[in-house]
Formats: C-alpha cells, structure tokens, sequence
C-alpha cells in the first residue's frame, strides 16, 4: 500500500489495444465514472466484478460501493474487470500489470482490492486478475505492501473454498461496511501502520463483522468431515455476522448510473426497489441471506429514478428485487412511472415474475411506454409434489389463468424457467414440464384465437447453496441431470400437435457440478481452483471457455490426498450433526429453522410467506430487532404525477 503516487499504464495498455477484441472495453470514461487526484486520498480502493466488462459493468453492488466510497473525502475507488485472453496473453507478454479502468493505475498500488462475488464461478478469475497485479496468490504470502484482498457478493456467504487467496470476506449489505473498513484502515495508516499486515486485519476481525480465514484453523475428521473451526488468536470471534442496511431510502444509490462504452448485458438505469425476500422457496440462497424484508419508499423510488434518467440517458427503467411484484405498492409505482414519462416513452421492466403476483393492470402499465416484448415466468418445478418439495407455492391453474390473460390481452410469447435435479425428483417430475408447456400453448391459442404464439422452456441445473434448508440434499449428478432432460426434450419434440410451438432451452449437468463443488466446498478445494487457474481455467461462467474435464482432472489430483473427492462434495446428502464449513459465518438464520424447513421440504409441506402471516422463527428478525418492512410512504402518490420531461427533446 505504496503512499506515492500510482502512474497509470495506459501508454503501455494503448499499444496493446489494436491488437485484442473490443478494446474499448478497456480505455475508462464513462459517462458518470469518476477520478480523484491519488495523492489527495489516503484509502484507496480497487473494485473488481470478476468477469468481463460486459458483465461487470452493470452490476447494481459494485456501481454502489464505488459512489458509496467516491464521495468521501479522502478516499477513492476505481474499477477493475477481468480481461479476455488475448489481451492477458499480451499484458504479460510486455509486463503490464492489472490496471484500473478510471485511471488506468496498478491494482497493486491500492489499499484494498475488492471483489464482489455473485458467482462461484468466477474464482479462477480472481486468481488472474491477482497474478496479473503482482500480488502473490495466497494471503500468507503477501507483504505490507500489497493490498488486502477482499471477497463479498453472495457466495462470499461461504469463502471457505478461496479462504487461502483472500485476506477478508464481508457478508451482507457492503455500504455501511465498506465504510467501516475504510474508517479502520485509515487510522492504522494513519498511526504509521503499526504491527504490519497482521495487525490492520487483526482490527476488522475484531469488529466482528469482517471475516478473516488466516485467524480461524479448521480440524478434520478421520472420513474427511469437519470436526469444528476454532479462532487461533485472542480477540477473535468464533462467530462472523453478516451486515444488513435496514433503511434503503437512506442510501439511495447508484444515484448516477455508469453508462457503458461498449455493449454490456443490461442496456437499462435499474432501481433496487427492495431487499430480501420471505416467500421461503428453499432452494433460493438470495432469497435465504438478504433477509428481512426491507422495501424502499414510493417517493424514494420516484427521486432515484428521476435523478437517474437525468444523469444517464437511458430509456428503460429495471425494476429490480428477488420478486420486484412482491412490493406492497408495485401498481402504484408502475402507474405513477408510466403516467410521469409517459411523453419520454421511458419503458419500465421487472426481472422474471411470479405467477401469482402477475395481473394485466400491472402488465399494461409497465409495457405502456416501452415495446412490448415477453414475459417471464419461474414455475421452477413441473410437478405439482415438486413444488411443495421446494415451497414454490404455485398451481398449474394458476400458471395457465396467469398465461391466459397475457396471451388474451396481445403478448404472444412466454417464457417458463425451471430446474431440474431438486431434491426427492423424479423422471416423472420433470417430464410434467412439457406437459404444463403443452396446456400453456393450447391455451393461447385458444384465447387469442391464433397459432402465432410461443412457450419457451428454460431449464438449468440445480445447485444446493449454503444458508438454504437444502445445503443438506444431495445434488443430482451430471449423468443423470443429462438423461432426465433429454427425456423430456424427446417428448416435447415428438409432441407433432403443440412441439413446434414450443422452444426448449437448457444446460448440461456439468457446469452445475463444478458451481456445486466450489458452492459447498471447504478449504481443500482451494488447490483444485489454483490447479485448474495454473492450467489454464478462465471465465468458467462462459461456455465457450469453461471445460469440465480439466476441473475433474485438477479436483482427482488435488483432493486425493484427503481421501475425498467431487461426488463427495456434491451428490453426498449431509446429516444434522454435520458442521458444515460455512456454520461459523452467521447470515442471521437458525440453523435448527433450516433443518426442521429441510424436514418440511422432504416431508412435502408448505410454508407461508411469514410478511402476511404469524412469525415462523426463522431467527433473522430478532437478530436484527425488526420485522418484514412495508413502505415508508404507504399510501402516498409518486409525486410529481404531471409529465416530466428528462431533456429528450428531438430523440
């Protein structure tokens, strides 16, 4: 953590540019991105989505921490992304190092690299972006002045896996915490940063509330399980706990939207317009961790999408949450945005929507000013007993009621996502899939009194994830994953009525396999993830590049000194008194609650959403002393309702 100034590389960088794919990609200012002068801040921040600028770029967590930390004073963050091959190929080739995007400096000249996980699969590309800065892969290794690496996102919520190439994991909400951490730094650096590197993470482990894995030892059993993970240094807590923002309309960010200079995969300005979610789908580990409910006002909503419209440009809005039609208030914030921009034509989108929160008064309002393209639904299991498995309250009644009032009311395509492999499944389970895809069609055609419409099915694998009731099932094997949907494939397909109508989407079983190694895994599958870097893993989460084998040869090799192996990880069930690697980190939920909900699922019973019933002690709410919270301005208009015009004049 060099105090002098970080010169930028881009006159290295540029004579590299004409040579790799989208170089702009790589060459910073954005519209809304910012740059401080080095030397008037003394904490500095690297942020990185560890995958390619395309991805990386849009992501709501990383865009808010980086104007979380931009605006204080004396403090600075600039972004990294992970760069293609051919352009890591020729930074090593010429010696250039992983740079920032904003100012183009040395990651390694920061305080902090942090880096936000949504992904597992984007560990190989940590390990690249650290090779490339010059910042020794393993924490043990790195000296005072390198920065401390730091993992977040939601599979942070179990870093055991990269615990040896991390110094630090933040779990929860990161815009308090990064401020707290920024605090710490500060002052350690401030003091002439006494007691060197072990000293600075000494005091973020104190607080309890930032994981450090280098103070924790993790002791085995004879046949390869946990025995317990017990600090190794006084004034360490034996419990890490998550953070979580309670009132969202107190930070309201990104409150100026980056705007991309190449394509990326979201082309919109997006509003989170709550946290958390209670509807207890068990296999949902988002839905799991950011517990309890927290929504954010209607006139908090209505300012930060007006203030971001003003700053970016765009003209479409996301509405973003786990189940953005869950909002006590969703009509009204859908009306007062189309009625306010309605002479901007600004479009409005909610991600994938349940079933049961669907209705066409919502539907026409966010499609009023925007084109009116598909609909998503998640059905996520084919059979009814299926759905019960994984508290997935929806009836097929419901699901061909829903589609035919979309159909009925002018859309022509719909799109069913769900997956295969959860627990207690069955070929039969699956194959009810095509059936529901058959009904849907007949239906739309029947309503809309025409053939020229589609169901799309979408399938992909299921992981088990930590901190969900089924981090205890067993996970359905690549083999078997692959014959059930080819199954189902056939007998879609060989449907000569409605097949053709019918389009059919889905994943193999392997990436799903790899995902649920590293998702579940402990600290020995932290040599099968630098095995696979050191021959050649990269962008793992992309088809073109990710290659099963080369992960099982590296996982054979790696593990066999322990005397566990990939089945061992993922297609092995856990029992009750199983310490699992993760249980020393607290996302707030009993673990005892977890299991009776496991129990629940293999027993086939239903639990309700706890917002619009009586308390089910899931454990969150009294950790935190709230509950599930509404709307701030419950009952109040988007105000200003008349038409505002965002400076689109002649577009």
């Amino acid at each position: 953590m060099p105090a002098e100034v970080a010169a930028s590389v881009f006159p290295q960088l540029e004579a590299l540019l004409p040579h790799v794919q989208k170089p702009i990609q790589y060459v910073g200012g954005e519209l809304n991105s910012t740059v401080k002068p080095w030397e008037d801040c003394d904490v500095r921040w690297a942020l990185m989505y560890p995958d390619a600028y395309e991805v990386g770029l849009p992501n709501q967590g990383v865009m808010i921490l980086y104007e979380v930390l931009n605006e204080q004073e004396g403090v600075l963050a600039e972004r990294t992304y992970s760069v293609w091959p051919d352009l890591e190929a020729l930074m090593r080739e010429h010696g250039v190092p992983q740079f920032t995007v904003d100012s183009h400096r040395p990651v390694r000249d920061f305080d902090v690299l942090g880096l936000s996980f949504s992904t597992e699969l984007g560990y190989t590309n940590m390990l690249t972006a650290l090779d490339l800065a010059g910042i020794p892969l393993e924490s043990k290794d790195r000296g005072l002045d390198d920065p401390i690496v730091l993992a977040g996102g939601h599979a942070a919520f179990n870093p055991e896996p990269i615990a040896d190439f991390i110094d630090a994991a933040i779990i929860g909400d990161g815009e308090q915490a990064v401020l707290d951490m920024t605090r710490i730094i500060r002052e350690w650096k401030a003091e002439g940063r006494p007691g060197g590197r072990e000293e600075v993470l000494f005091r973020l482990a104190k607080t309890g509330g930032v994981y450090i894995p280098a103070f924790y030892d993790v002791e085995y059993l004879p046949d390869g399980r946990i025995a317990r993970v017990v600090p190794n240094k006084s004034g360490v807590p034996w419990r890490v706990s998550k953070h979580t923002v309670m009132d969202l309309d107190e930070w309201p960010y990104p409150k100026q939207p980056l705007v991309p200079l190449a394509e990326t995969v979201h082309e919109r300005m997006s509003v989170e317009i709550f946290r958390g979610c209670t509807r207890g789908c068990r296999f949902c580990q988002a839905g799991m961790i950011t517990r309890p409910v927290r929504e954010r006002s209607i006139t908090g909503i209505g300012d930060m999408v007006e203030k971001g419209l003003k700053a970016t440009g765009f003209e479409e809005v996301g509405l973003l949450s786990l189940s953005s039609a869950d909002h006590s208030e969703i009509g009204d914030i859908a009306k007062g945005l189309a009625d306010r921009y309605e002479e901007d034509k600004i479009g409005l989108s909610l991600p994938s929507t349940r079933v049961d929160a669907f209705n066409i008064d919502l539907a026409n309002e966010l499609t009023r000013n925007g084109r009116r393209s598909g609909l998503t639904f998640a059905p996520e299991g084919g059979s009814e007993r299926i759905r019960k498995v994984i508290n997935k309250m929806v009836s097929e009644d419901d699901l061909i009621r829903t589609v035919a009032t979309a159909y009925g009311n002018g859309w022509r395509q719909v799109k069913l996502y769900f997956m295969c492999g959860l627990p207690t499944e069955t070929d039969e389970d699956v194959l009810q899939i095509a059936d529901m895809a058959t009904k849907v069609i007949a239906k739309g055609r029947e309503v809309s009194r025409s053939n020229d419409i589609r169901c799309t099915v979408s399938i992909g694998g299921f992981v088990p994830k930590p901190h969900t009731p089924f981090q205890w099932a067993p996970q359905l094997s690549a083999e078997e994953t692959d014959a059930r949907l080819e199954k189902l494939r056939d007998k879609i397909r060989g449907d000569k009525k409605y097949g053709r109508s019918i389009g059919f989407r889905y994943h193999d079983g392997k990436p799903g396999i790899v995902e649920g190694l590293l998702s579940r895994g402990d600290r020995r599958i932290g040599a099968v993830i630098r095995a696979v870097y050191e021959d050649g893993g990269r962008f793992d989460g992309w088809r073109e590049h990710f290659s099963y084998d080369r992960w099982m040869q590296c996982a054979e090799k790696a593990l066999a000194p322990y005397g566990v192996d990939v089945d061992w990880y993922t297609t092995r069930e856990r029992t009750y008194e199983e310490v699992l690697p993760w249980d020393h980190l607290d996302s707030g939920l009993d673990k005892d609650w977890l299991w009776e909900d496991w129990q629940d699922a293999l027993d086939e019973t239903e639990v309700e959403d706890c917002r619009w019933t009586p308390c089910f002690d899931c454990g969150v709410c009294p950790q935190f002393d709230t509950w599930p919270q509404l709307s701030p301005t419950a009952g109040k208009s988007l105000l200003p309702l008349t038409p505002i015009n965002t400076g689109r004049e002649g577009k």
